[in-house]
C-alpha cells in the first residue's frame, strides 16, 4: 500500500448540504477502491488563482489515505465527470 493525498476544491456556490454530499461521495468512492486510513483536512472557501468556469471561489479539501496503485487512476476518472468539483489533483505521498 502506497500513501496518496487528494487535493480537491469544490464548487463553493453550492449549498453546504450540497457540498457535504460531494465530499462523502468521494470518501466512499476511495473506501469502495480499497483505500483506508482516511484523514479530511478542510481548508475552507478561498479565492482560486484564476477563474474556473466563472467562478472565483471554491472550497478546498486535502483528503489522505493508504491505498494500492490502481486506486488514484480509478479515483481520478470518476471525479473528472462529477458535478460540482472544480479541480482535482491526486499524488502519491513520500514516506514519513
Amino acid at each position: 500500500m502506497n500513501k496518496y493525498e487528494l487535493a480537491l476544491v469544490v464548487n463553493a456556490v453550492i449549498e453546504d448540504e450540497a457540498r457535504a454530499a460531494v465530499l462523502n461521495n468521494v470518501k466512499d468512492m476511495i473506501t469502495k477502491f480499497g483505500g483506508q486510513n482516511l484523514n479530511v483536512e478542510d481548508q475552507g472557501k478561498k479565492r482560486l488563482a484564476y477563474e474556473i468556469q466563472k467562478m472565483n471561489e471554491g472550497y478546498y479539501y486535502f483528503i489522505q489515505f493508504d491505498a494500492e496503485t490502481t486506486v488514484p487512476a480509478e479515483l481520478e476518472s470518476r471525479l473528472r465527470i462529477m458535478d460540482n468539483v472544480l479541480r482535482y489533483l491526486c499524488i502519491r505521498r513520500d514516506e514519513e
